[in-house]
């Protein structure tokens, strides 16, 4: 009966355990071949909405020959990218609920809806109207986005380049955790219009050209758990059952036994 029960066990091990290479493959299904692969993509453009934080700088050539930032501060950019989200609040431009941004010397400017370059273009038009030989400078400081589920150091994580693509950031999360999914990782996207999700496999190629690759502010990835992840979460417990049936049936036959002598 032991031996029963233990063989048991070992198909269990075996039929839950077992991964194959494909499993593990980020884009197993590009060609093996030395010639570069062509996947045409298109970045998508942000727009900026309540909440975010705009980094402003606006830089003139002044009357000695010298660059000079007309904005106090606007020259924090590199300090706050060493220096977290508390330098973020006090050095960015926060956008207000009417979506406006308030700058010194040029007032309120409405930013809600609009790209990075809209958002430049429209500020650089007020810096000529008062200087000249100035050069205006816009980015987005907010850009932050969420890793989930089967990570293997999942969290929040800011981002401080113009884009970012979903390897990138499931690379910032350490990868795929042993019992992730790598065909099964959700997307969950805000807009102004609501929620969007996208379901991406990053073994597919066709990942390379889909509207998920490359993400956007506060998104938020959600990696999946391979089934055999319960099992062995639960399978303290199972071999505990089943070695208390086991032992129970041995006590029972023992007994039976003993009394029919």
């Amino acid at each position: 009966m032991k031996k029963l029960v233990v063989i048991y066990i070992l198909i269990l091990l075996i039929t839950f355990s077992c991964t194959t290479q494909k499993k593990l493959t980020y884009l197993y299904n590009l060609p093996e071949t030395a010639e570069p692969q062509h996947f045409p993509y298109e970045i998508p453009l942000y727009r900026v909405q309540y909440k975010d934080i705009l980094y402003v700088d606006i830089k003139m050539l002044n009357t000695e020959g010298k660059i000079e930032n007309i904005l106090s501060g606007a020259n924090v950019y590199g300090q706050t990218y060493m220096q977290g989200e508390a330098n973020q609040y006090l050095a960015g431009y926060p956008v207000d609920k009417e979506g406006n941004i308030q700058l010194p010397v040029f007032g309120k400017i409405n930013v809600s809806g609009k790209t990075l370059p809209e958002i430049r273009q429209m500020i650089q038009s007020k810096v000529d109207s008062v200087y000249r030989y100035a050069y205006t400078d816009v980015k987005l400081l907010s850009f932050r986005f969420t890793v989930l589920g089967e990570a293997r150091n999942p969290g929040s994580f800011s981002n401080y380049n113009d884009y970012l693509t979903v390897f990138e950031a499931i690379g910032r999360a350490g990868g795929v955790g042993d019992f992730g999914r790598r065909d099964r990782v959700l997307v969950v996207r805000t807009t102004p219009e609501g929620t969007v999700t996208y379901r991406v496999n990053l073994q597919d190629k066709n990942l390379l050209t889909s509207q998920a690759y490359f993400l956007m502010p506060n998104d938020v990835l959600i990696v999946e758990p391979e089934k055999h992840k319960i099992f062995n979460m639960n399978l303290p417990t199972i071999s505990f059952v089943i070695t208390t049936v086991s032992s129970a049936i041995t006590t029972t036959l023992l007994l039976i036994n003993y009394f029919k002598k």
